[in-house]
């Protein structure tokens, strides 16, 4: 039997999309993005669509026996990396999902509208990036829903997903319930190269690729960054986005779009995502 808080979050979800209000993001995910490999069809066991069958969990892998994995990135900074990014996906046919912060999209809208085109999802990750535990539930609110207005005045169009990253990863159930309530799914990473660090920060190409390739299993979640933080230009992660692609290639996995998610098909390959 369904608790009260997770029924209340199912009335609020279908309530969002009877609305339109996450039309865009539904919209897409029939099909893989342009120029992108094809999706894995994947069966959420959990809850009867596959919006829902994120709720109530942080997401840090998905949960299947295939070996597929699915790639990332935040921007809050800067855009340094983004053209060498994106020239890197689309020459391997390879889906992303980009988190961008609200002050990020309102800043530069040419950059969303540039990942949009590319057929990428495009993520909620808050608009300025606070610690979430120092705000009230009205501020967290305000946060989400500013981020989403952004994206949409940038021009996500259907890009747009309803999924969340928090700021620095930090959550906790209460929060979680909260951003469901406003019809996102949390979705962390299961490993994070720390490309963001730089060079200053000890990192370098190949420690970036050997984080990413280390947490290497069936449904494991990435996160990279597209920009440089404190006003530097170089990007680590960009530069090791070929070298990381071709492994995960040459270790018989697959990318996947995480927007297949939230496509209800049947399969052989039945997965959901979870803690």
């Amino acid at each position: 039997m369904e608790t009260r808080s997770l029924a209340a979050r199912r009335r609020v979800s279908r309530r969002l999309v009877t609305a339109g209000l996450l039309a865009g993001a539904w919209e897409v995910v029939s099909g893989p993005p342009t120029g992108a490999a094809k999706a894995v069809s994947m069966r959420p066991t959990a809850a009867a669509d596959g919006l829902q069958a994120l709720f109530g969990s942080e997401n840090r892998l998905i949960r299947t026996r295939e070996q597929v994995v699915a790639v990332t990135f935040n921007a809050a900074w800067n855009d340094a990396g983004l053209d060498s990014v994106l020239g890197e996906l689309a020459r391997r046919h390879a889906p992303a999902t980009f988190f961008l912060t609200g002050a990020f999209a309102d800043s530069r809208p040419e950059v969303v509208r540039k990942i949009a085109a590319a057929g990428h999802g495009l993520g909620n990750h808050s608009y300025s990036h606070p610690y979430f535990r120092d705000l009230t539930a009205a501020g967290r609110r305000r946060e989400v829903q500013a981020t989403d207005q952004a994206l949409r005045a940038a021009g996500a169009g259907t890009s747009l997903t309803p999924f969340f990253r928090f700021p620095y990863s930090e959550t906790s159930p209460a929060q979680i319930n909260e951003v469901n309530g406003l019809g996102f799914a949390d979705i962390e990473f299961t490993a994070d190269t720390n490309g963001w660090k730089g060079t200053e920060g000890g990192m370098t190409v190949d420690l970036a690729v050997g984080r990413a390739l280390d947490a290497l299993a069936p449904g494991a979640i990435i996160q990279m960054h597209v920009g440089a933080s404190e006003g530097r230009t170089e990007v680590i992660d960009a530069q090791a986005l070929p070298r990381m692609l071709d492994a995960i290639t040459a270790r018989g996995y697959r990318v996947i779009d995480l927007r297949s998610l939230l496509t209800p098909a049947a399969g052989s390959a039945g997965a959901d995502a979870r803690q």
